[in-house]
C-alpha cells in the first residue's frame, strides 16, 4: 500500500481537481433529490396495508385524504361552494366535506346529527383533502389563501411540507462551528481543523449528490444523514492527522510523514470504517424499508468519507503544511498521564459500578414504551401541533379509515354500513349506499362520484372515527372494524389509512429488531476477529459498546418517556457501529504497547495515547446529535439525535474507564486466544 499512497501524495494536484469537479456536480445533483415525508410508503410490499393502498390506486382515482382543513364562519351552502373552489387547486385530487356526508336539501334538524357534527359545527366547516405528494407545498399555500384568515390545517401532507431545508442548514452550520471549536482545542495548529472539516464537508456534499441515484430518500434520512456522517467519520481524520504529526515529530519530511501516516493508519481506519458501515448496513435488512433507506445512504457516506480521508485530506494537508507550521501552537489540553494513573487506581470500584449499572440497564432497555407511527413526530409548541389541536377542540379527534369491499351486493353493504354506524367511535360513513342510495343506478352518477365510491370490482367506504392516529384505543376500534366487516365479507375486504399502516408498522419493525441487532453484532464481531486475529478481543470490545447501548436505552425507561421504535432500532445499530471505533483504537494501542512492556504499563499507555482522539471524536459526534435534538422540529429525528449524543458519551466513558480494565484483567486470555500476540514476557 505504501506505493499506492506514494502515488496519491505525488499526484495531489490531480486529486484536488477531481474533487472540485465532483463537488460541483454533487451540489447540483443534491438539489434534485426528492424527499419523501410519508413513512407508510416504506412498509414492505407484502404488508396488508400496502396491498390495500396498491389496490385502491388501481381501482380508484382518489387516494386516502392526507390533509384536514377547518374554516370558520361558513354556512353549509358556503362550505359546498368552497369545496368546489378547493377542487380547482392544482395538486388537489379530492375534497370531502359536509355536503358529501349529509343531504343538504333536508332541514338541519332532520339530518343525522352525529354525522353532521363530525363535519360542521357552529359555523366551522371541516374538509378532508387528498393532495398529490409532488405538489404539496404549492397546493397547501393556495388552499390557505382560498380558506382565508382563521383557517387551520393538519394531516400528513401538512407535516411533510413543514420540514424545511433552512432548519437543516442551521443545524449543520452550528454543528460545524462547535466541531471547529473542539478541534482547535484538540489539535496543535489553528489551520488543521479547517482542513479536516473541509475534507469531510466535501465528502458529505458528494454523498448528498449521489443520493440522486436512489431517486428519493426519506425525510428522516435527509435530515439526519449529513450531521451523522460528520459526527461518525470525523475520527478517521483525527486518527490520520495525529499519526502525521507523530511522524513529523520524529523528523520525517512532510511527504514521507504523510506516507507513513497513511500506511500505518490504514488498518485502524479501515477496521473502524468497516464496522461503522456494517452497523448501518444491517439496517438494510429491515423489512421496514426506511432502514434500507438510511442504511444505504449512511453506508455510502461513510465509505466516501474514508476515501476522502485517504485522498483529499492528505492532498490538502501537504498543500498547506507550511501554513500548518506557521499556525502551530502548543497543545491546549493537559497531559493524560494523570488520568491514566487515576483510572488504574480506581479500577476495582469502577468495574463494580459498571456491573451494578449494566445488569439493570440490560433488563430495562427492552421494556420501553414506544410510538410506532408518525402521529407524535412534532413537538407540542410547533405550528403543526397547534393547528391540529385547534381542529380537535371543535370536532374532537378524528381519523379516516378507507374500507373496500367487493362490489355488487347492495343489501350486504347497507347492513355493513348500519353495523359500522353502531360502533360508538364511528362518526360518519361516506359510501355509495349512504350518500347516493342503493336504489340509484350507478349510470346516473357523475364520473367524479363514481371515481370516489365505486370501481369495477370494489365499493369504497370512507369511515371517520373519533380516535387519534395511534393509540391502544385506536387499534381496538380497528379490530372492531375488522370483525364487523369480516362478519359480512370474510377476508375479501381491504383497509387502508394512517392507523392501518401504523398497526402494520408496529408488527413489521418489532420483528426487525432482533434480526438487525444479531446481524450487526455478528458481522462486527467477524470483522474484529479478522482484524485482531483473536477470539477474545472482539468479545470484550463488542460487550463494552453493547453495555453502553443498554445504559443509553435504559434512561428513557427510568424517565418514563416514550421512544419512537424506529429511532430505538436505528440507534442500536448506529451506536454499535459508530462508537466501536473508540474501542478499536484503545485495543490497538494496548496490543501495540503490550509487545514491549508489562500489562500495567500497556494499561496506562493505551489511555494516554488514545484519550484525546476518543474524546475529540466523541464530543463532536455528541454535539452533532444534541443539536439535532435541540433544533429539529421532527421529534423522531430530535429523539434520535439525543439518543446518539447520550449514547456516544456513554460509549466514550466505558471505552476509556472500563475497557482498559477488561484488557488488563483478560490479558492472559487474550494472549492465549490471539494469533501471534507477541506480548512482552513480563506481566
Amino acid at each position: 500500500m505504501k506505493k499506492v499512497f506514494s502515488k496519491l501524495v505525488d499526484h495531489r494536484k490531480l486529486v484536488l481537481v477531481v474533487y472540485l469537479i465532483l463537488l460541483i456536480i454533487s451540489v447540483f445533483c443534491s438539489m434534485k433529490v426528492k424527499v419523501n415525508g410519508n413513512l407508510a410508503d416504506y412498509l414492505p410490499a407484502d404488508s396488508r396495508s400496502t396491498i390495500s393502498l396498491d389496490i385502491m390506486g388501481e381501482e380508484f382515482e382518489n387516494d386516502i385524504p392526507n390533509a384536514s382543513l377547518m374554516v370558520p364562519g361558513l354556512t353549509i351552502p358556503e362550505a359546498g361552494l368552497l369545496k368546489e373552489e378547493l377542487l380547482e387547486v392544482s395538486g388537489v385530487i379530492n375534497v370531502t366535506g359536509v355536503t358529501d356526508a349529509v343531504e343538504i336539501t333536508q332541514p338541519v334538524e332532520t339530518m343525522d346529527q352525529k354525522t353532521l357534527t363530525s363535519w360542521y359545527q357552529d359555523g366551522y366547516a371541516l374538509f378532508s383533502i387528498t393532495i398529490d405528494a409532488d405538489y404539496q407545498k404549492e397546493a397547501l399555500h393556495q388552499i390557505r389563501e382560498l380558506a382565508g384568515e382563521g383557517a387551520v390545517m393538519s394531516g400528513s401532507a401538512v407535516e411533510s411540507a413543514s420540514v424545511t431545508l433552512a432548519e437543516l442548514f442551521v443545524t449543520i452550520a452550528i454543528a460545524v462551528f462547535v466541531a471547529l471549536v473542539i478541534l482547535m482545542l484538540a489539535t496543535t495548529s489553528w489551520l488543521e481543523p479547517f482542513l479536516l472539516l473541509l475534507a469531510l464537508s466535501v465528502a458529505i456534499v458528494i454523498n448528498a449528490g449521489t443520493n440522486l441515484l436512489l431517486g428519493e430518500i426519506s425525510v428522516v434520512t435527509n435530515t439526519a444523514a449529513s450531521i451523522l456522517q460528520l459526527g461518525v467519520s470525523v475520527d478517521y481524520s483525527i486518527f490520520l492527522l495525529h499519526r502525521f504529526e507523530e511522524y513529523r515529530k520524529e523528523g520525517l519530511a512532510p511527504r514521507e510523514a504523510m506516507i507513513e501516516a497513511l500506511t500505518h493508519s490504514l488498518t485502524s481506519i479501515v477496521s473502524s470504517g468497516v464496522t461503522t458501515v456494517i452497523g448501518f448496513a444491517a439496517l438494510i435488512l429491515m423489512q421496514y424499508r426506511i432502514g434500507a433507506d438510511m442504511g444505504v445512504v449512511m453506508s455510502k457516506g461513510i465509505l466516501i468519507s474514508m476515501i476522502a480521508v485517504f485522498t483529499l485530506l492528505p492532498a490538502l494537508t501537504l498543500g498547506c503544511y507550511k501554513l500548518l507550521d506557521k499556525t502551530h501552537h502548543r497543545s491546549l489540553l493537559p497531559k493524560a498521564d494523570g488520568l491514566a494513573k487515576l483510572i488504574y487506581r480506581l479500577r476495582v470500584p469502577v468495574l463494580i459500578l459498571f456491573v451494578l449499572v449494566t445488569i439493570p440497564s440490560f433488563l430495562a432497555s427492552s421494556r420501553n414504551d414506544f410510538y410506532y407511527g408518525a402521529s407524535h413526530m412534532y413537538s407540542e409548541d410547533s405550528e403543526v401541533v397547534r393547528e391540529k389541536e385547534q381542529i380537535e377542540e371543535v370536532f374532537g379527534k378524528s381519523n379516516i379509515i378507507v374500507l373496500m369491499v367487493p362490489k355488487g351486493n347492495f343489501p350486504e353493504e347497507i347492513a355493513l354500513s348500519e353495523n359500522l354506524h353502531n360502533i360508538p367511535e364511528v362518526l360518519s360513513v361516506t359510501s355509495y349506499v349512504d350518500t347516493v342510495g342503493a336504489e340509484i343506478p350507478e349510470e346516473y352518477l357523475t364520473a367524479d362520484q363514481r371515481s370516489q365510491l365505486i370501481s369495477d370490482r370494489f365499493s369504497r367506504m370512507i369511515v371517520k372515527i373519533s380516535c387519534s392516529a395511534e393509540s391502544e384505543g385506536t387499534f381496538q376500534v380497528i379490530d372492531e372494524l375488522k370483525a364487523v366487516t369480516a362478519s359480512h365479507y370474510g377476508d375479501t375486504y381491504y383497509l387502508a389509512g394512517d392507523s392501518i399502516s401504523t398497526e402494520d408498522l408496529k408488527t413489521v419493525i418489532t420483528e426487525d429488531k432482533r434480526l438487525v441487532e444479531m446481524i450487526a453484532i455478528a458481522a462486527i464481531f467477524l470483522v474484529l476477529m479478522i482484524s485482531f486475529r483473536s477470539l477474545s478481543i472482539p468479545v470484550i470490545l463488542v460487550a463494552s459498546i453493547e453495555s453502553a447501548i443498554w445504559i443509553n436505552l435504559a434512561v428513557p425507561y427510568f424517565q418514563g418517556q416514550y421512544l419512537f421504535f424506529i429511532g430505538y432500532l436505528i440507534i442500536s445499530s448506529v451506536q454499535l457501529g459508530a462508537t466501536v471505533d473508540y474501542a478499536i483504537l484503545i485495543a490497538s494501542r494496548y496490543l501495540e504497547v503490550r509487545k514491549t512492556t508489562t500489562k500495567m504499563n500497556a494499561f496506562k499507555q493505551c489511555i494516554r495515547l488514545s484519550v484525546y482522539s476518543v474524546l475529540t471524536s466523541a464530543l463532536i459526534m455528541s454535539e452533532a446529535g444534541a443539536l439535532l435534538g435541540m433544533l429539529c422540529s421532527n421529534q423522531l429525528i430530535a429523539q434520535l439525535g439525543f439518543l446518539l449524543a447520550r449514547g456516544t458519551l456513554f460509549s466514550a466513558f466505558i471505552v476509556l474507564f472500563v475497557l482498559p480494565i477488561l484488557l488488563y484483567l483478560f490479558d492472559g486470555v487474550n494472549r492465549a486466544l490471539t494469533l501471534h500476540p507477541d506480548f512482552h514476557p513480563m506481566d
